[in-house]
């Protein structure tokens, strides 16, 4: 998420109360999570664990708990609290704005876009040509959409990440500051959930098709002409390469990359990433042919068993 204008390391400071380390001028041009920071990011970091892997990250500022050794050409934020500083940091530069009517003033629709009646369209959102929204869906405020893209009734986009952290009194909330972008040429099916990134885009890329009753996580980016079938389940973070194609009720793990043109079968369930161009399935989804050849061993293994008795 990027600042509406540069900000200095001591105007955010101010904002959320802490010390800084670094000239009081450092420019300060957004935020994001670690895995899509870039120069003039700040990314918190609030576990020992991973201090390194935000320090040596693209992120310039970093929003941590300890006064450690800043690297050069990097600025410190100083905070008792980095997750509950980079949602007040979420709050004051991307503030819940109330809807006013059910298709906003701010929204913006292209040319002969169909919206149907009972559709919800959040503040700020851009919605190009040739377009079929039907009934009842939702799209939250900032959601962008392209030409060409048909939705059907009851899905969701934008709603927020399924991000908490754990503390003693219960779970904290991470508030979601990000956008999710929909390309040309897309198909949602009804039902659908398409969660927003914490800070940056949650993404369908031009022509993929998806399928009825799937849900896809925050900050997740499926490739271009992919299928995905209903029931199916991807976490956040998640990469799907150009040309993937997902049966039902799949379910993806989160920080993980599907290779272009692979294909995952049915009910598989994906634990780590999975190469290009080759066909998985089971859980943990595996080569297609391997794991077939080993469910053809198990049911062999009664008949084994019956051998051994008799041999005894």
């Amino acid at each position: 998420m990027k600042f509406p204008q540069a900000h200095t390391l001591q105007q955010i400071a101010t904002i959320i109360s802490s010390e800084f380390v670094g000239d009081s001028d450092f420019p300060v041009l957004g935020m994001n999570e670690i895995h899509v920071v870039t120069p003039g990011d700040i990314v918190f970091v609030d576990h020992p664990k991973y201090y390194d892997k935000a320090l040596q990250s693209a992120a310039t500022v970093i929003l941590i708990n300890k006064n450690v050794e800043c690297p050069e050409g990097k600025a410190l934020l100083i905070s008792d609290d980095p997750f509950r500083d980079f949602n007040t940091l979420t709050t004051y530069f991307k503030p819940f704005e109330s809807a006013k009517a059910i298709i906003s003033s701010t929204a913006k629709i292209g040319k002969d876009t169909v919206i149907q009646p009972g559709a919800f369209i959040g503040n700020n959102v851009v919605i190009g040509d040739h377009c079929l929204i039907h009934a009842n869906v939702s799209i939250y405020d900032n959601t962008v959409i392209g030409n060409n893209v048909t939705i059907h009734s009851g899905t969701v986009l934008g709603g927020d990440a399924f991000y908490y952290k754990k503390r003693p009194e219960g779970f904290d909330k991470l508030i979601s500051g990000g956008r999710v972008v929909i390309q040309d040429n897309v198909d949602l099916g009804a039902l659908c959930t398409i969660d927003k990134g914490v800070t940056g885009d949650t993404t369908i890329k031009e022509g993929s098709k998806i399928d009825n009753q799937v849900h896809i996580g925050h900050d997740t980016v499926i490739g271009k002409k992919c299928l995905i079938a209903s029931q199916v389940g991807i976490a956040g973070c998640v990469i799907i390469e150009d040309e993937v194609t997902i049966w039902g009720q799949v379910g993806i793990t989160s920080d993980v990359t599907i290779g272009k043109k692979a294909i995952i079968s049915a009910q598989s369930g994906v634990s780590k990433s999975l190469e290009a161009n080759k066909s998985y399935f089971g859980t943990p989804a595996d080569d297609f042919r391997k794991k077939y050849k080993e469910i053809a061993a198990i049911r062999q293994i009664p008949d084994l068993i019956e051998k051994l008795k008799k041999n005894e």
